[in-house]
């Protein structure tokens, strides 16, 4: 990839921007300049290297940014400055960089057209793989140690590339069109489409500052992401990823709103928004031709009457909810979603309905995003981990009952399962226990087998193979592995090194929206 070629459009971009940081002592500015700028824009929007702003810096605690300055990266081109910088400068910037900007920064039309990056037009690259492999048994591991992914055979469990990716890869790259294409997301708004086929990029653009995560149409013909910084959804065109929509998070009386998320819904041929800061929740259709009355009230149907007006492409369906939703889970029919509230409950959106129509009791802080569904007992429940609270909520998706909560040995952040497996496993992040990996027995609700493929280092993120025969385990650390286990019998069939792998993503589970995997 041509990544000079990106610092050179952002450069002469962000160079001519207008926007102010918060007022700080001039020798700051002036270091921030000589020694910052070249990578990360005058305005701490980001270049090659990362937006220094402080909600894009959440993965780098305040302590710990005094020894990246100080003693550089690895695996990045940041550099180390303390033969440079005296340790009162060094602290200086560090207080620059988690300094909030004095308003939101414009990241508009204009800005993206120019950020856009193709390296190879649709259409100029073979159709035939370079590698032999079952496409829909392909998993992409993403690496967050030293920014990279790597494209795994989900047969032999032998790596086919490696590939560089953008800092902080954020919301789970989304695969599209049988496998050919995987679509990552980036912290920083970057947006890189990957032709699996070639292992090559084929296109970037940054559609965001600060993005939260991305979502691809059913027939792969368009992109949508969710950005926190600035207050928008970019679409996108899947081909090249050139910008085709702007869309302002906002109500209707101009409140402005970070998004918490989009995903897809295959059947409503729609995209679902969750905003983090008005008790909105959006549909966005992605249809040619939006159906009369998807964005408001009609009166009456019927074109000769001219009430029913004809819809805007994207045309967005504003849903009023009782709580602001900061993530949410789609149930396997795309009818209604549920999210977690700040009171600590859980609240149900009928899409159809276009109405909250029930709360949930989830203590705690649920990660929603990470639940699964299975069968139980003639009905689907819902699974979900706790990121504050060491339980698993078991609910059934009909009442919207808690059907048990399952202890276990610390709060958890990923959770999966597969069709084809009796078997629910879920992970221990955080805590004492982090080391530790639960696997749950999906009818008795009980845990059978807790396993610690790792001692003392986090395990995290388990993903199928797409027969459900083996279960893929993270090892969360720089020094870490990938650890493939028999789903059955768990025992360990092969460890492969890695540099702090995080997520796993299988074509086949990905995109047959898996009951046991998330969307």
């Amino acid at each position: 990839m041509n990544r000079s070629l990106s610092v050179f459009v952002l450069s002469g971009l962000l160079a001519t921007s207008s926007l102010q940081a918060t007022p700080v002592r001039a020798d700051t500015q002036a270091l921030y300049k000589q020694h910052c700028a070249e990578c990360h824009g005058v305005d701490r929007l980001g270049i090659m290297g990362p937006a220094l702003l402080p909600d894009n810096l959440k993965r780098l605690r305040k302590q710990n940014a005094f020894q990246v300055i100080q003693n550089g990266r690895a695996a990045t081109q940041m550099p180390a400055f303390r033969e440079k910088l005296q340790p009162e400068q060094i602290q200086s910037l560090v207080d620059l960089v988690y300094t909030p900007l004095e308003q939101v920064p414009i990241w508009g039309m204009a800005q993206i057209k120019a950020s856009q990056l193709v390296y190879h037009p649709p259409g100029s690259l073979p159709d035939k793989p370079l590698f032999d492999a079952d496409i829909d048994n392909l998993f992409m591991v993403v690496e967050l140690g030293d920014h990279h992914a790597t494209l795994l055979n989900g047969d032999t469990f032998e790596p086919i590339h490696r590939l560089p990716t953008r800092f902080a890869l954020h919301g789970g790259p989304k695969w599209a069109d049988g496998g050919r294409y995987i679509y990552f997301a980036s912290r920083d708004g970057w947006i890189s489409k990957f032709d699996v086929f070639n292992l090559t990029y084929v296109a970037e653009v940054r559609a965001g500052i600060n993005s939260r995560n991305l979502a691809v149409s059913h027939d792969g013909r368009y992109v949508i992401v969710a950005n926190y910084l600035p207050h928008t959804l970019t679409v996108l065109d899947a081909r090249d990823l050139a910008p085709i929509k702007v869309i302002q998070a906002k109500d209707e009386n101009g409140v402005s709103s970070r998004v918490s998320a989009v995903y897809t819904a295959d059947p409503r041929d729609s995209f679902v928004a969750a905003m983090k800061d008005i008790p909105e929740v959006w549909e966005i259709s992605y249809l040619d031709e939006p159906p009369a009355g998807f964005s408001g009230w009609v009166h009456d149907y019927n074109k000769e009457s001219g009430d029913a007006h004809k819809e805007q492409p994207f045309a967005v369906r504003r849903i009023r909810v009782k709580d602001y939703l900061d993530d949410f889970f789609m149930t396997q029919d795309y009818d209604q979603i549920i999210g977690s509230t700040r009171n600590g409950s859980g609240q149900v959106v009928d899409l159809d309905l276009k109405r909250a129509v029930a709360n949930v009791a989830l203590p705690g802080m649920p990660h929603l995003s990470s639940g699964i569904t299975w069968n139980y007992q003639g009905r689907t429940v819902l699974a979900t981990p706790n990121i504050k609270e060491g339980q698993v909520s078991i609910i059934d998706t009909k009442t919207w009952q808690v059907v048990k909560q399952i202890k276990t040995d610390g709060p958890g952040f990923f959770m999966r399962s597969h069709e084809q497996s009796p078997y629910a496993w879920v992970d221990v992040f955080f805590g004492p226990n982090k080391d530790r990996m639960h696997v749950i027995d999906k009818q008795t609700l009980e845990i059978v087998k807790t396993l610690k493929p790792a001692p003392g280092k986090t395990s995290a993120h388990v993903e199928f193979t797409r027969d459900g025969k083996y279960a893929l385990v993270s090892i969360w650390d720089d020094d870490g592995a990938l650890v493939v286990y028999d789903a059955n019998t768990f025992k360990e069939i092969k460890r492969l090194p890695m540099k702090k792998p995080s997520g796993k993503y299988n074509v086949h589970n990905k995109l047959t929206r898996s009951a046991g995997t998330s969307h």
